[in-house]
């Protein structure tokens, strides 16, 4: 059994290593070590994304999926969803997620073979409905986060107050920083800033620009 962590933050504003700590104890507690970690960048309304699926394929039989919340695994459609799920199960993964205490239990075989038969079909039949209940509830509340902020940016643009989002240039003098004068990696700038490898290059290629300009 291996566990592999999936790490998802919704843009590239964000650190989507946030939980990492929060799982390796959440593992460390229960015996057991992450073998792999599986981080991106991408809204969870996606079904299309390179890290999941990266995971999905170096999975083995029984390996478990490992996630803070099921809304980092999902904030799909319920469509999508369904057809995430197929996959994952196709791939026989387990689902281990921290708010979702019903699938603690796949961190323990020799708990789970104590278990009669029945006792086990009603654990798991349990499971799939919190998760599958979880899941929907994830998408509801994007679609509602969605709609409030439409709201409040049509409100700000008949006010006159609506600038768009703004560069924090302070945070980016940081990666200059990081890259020109300690001459960090593109991944250790990553790393001690928060930003993606692929946001390390934009901001990059946005100073250089500018300074050609």
């Amino acid at each position: 059994m291996f566990i592999r962590a999936y790490l998802r933050a919704s843009t590239e504003d964000q650190f989507a290593d946030r939980a990492k700590g929060m799982l390796e104890q959440f593992i460390q507690e229960r015996g057991h070590k992450i073998a792999s970690y599986y981080r991106e960048n991408i809204s969870g309304t996606k079904l299309d994304r390179p890290e999941l699926g990266r995971l999905l394929r170096d999975s083995h039989r029984n390996d478990i999926l490992l996630v803070e919340q099921i809304d980092r695994l999902t904030r799909l459609s319920n469509t999508d969803w369904m057809t995430l799920k197929k996959q994952i199960e196709q791939h026989e993964l387990r689902i281990v997620s921290l708010d979702v205490p019903t699938s603690w239990q796949a961190l323990s075989d020799l708990e789970a073979s104590r278990n009669d038969p029945i006792t086990r079909a009603v654990i798991a039949a349990i499971n799939n409905m919190l998760i599958d209940l979880m899941a929907a509830m994830s998408h509801k509340d994007w679609l509602s986060r969605r709609l409030r902020q439409k709201q409040g940016i049509e409100r700000a643009q008949s006010q006159g107050k609506y600038r768009g989002k703004q560069a924090d240039h302070q945070r980016h003098q940081k990666v200059l920083y990081y890259r020109k004068t300690k001459k960090l990696s593109i991944q250790e700038t990553a790393e001690a800033t928060g930003y993606s490898c692929s946001q390390i290059c934009r901001i990059q290629n946005l100073y250089q620009k500018n300074s050609l300009d």
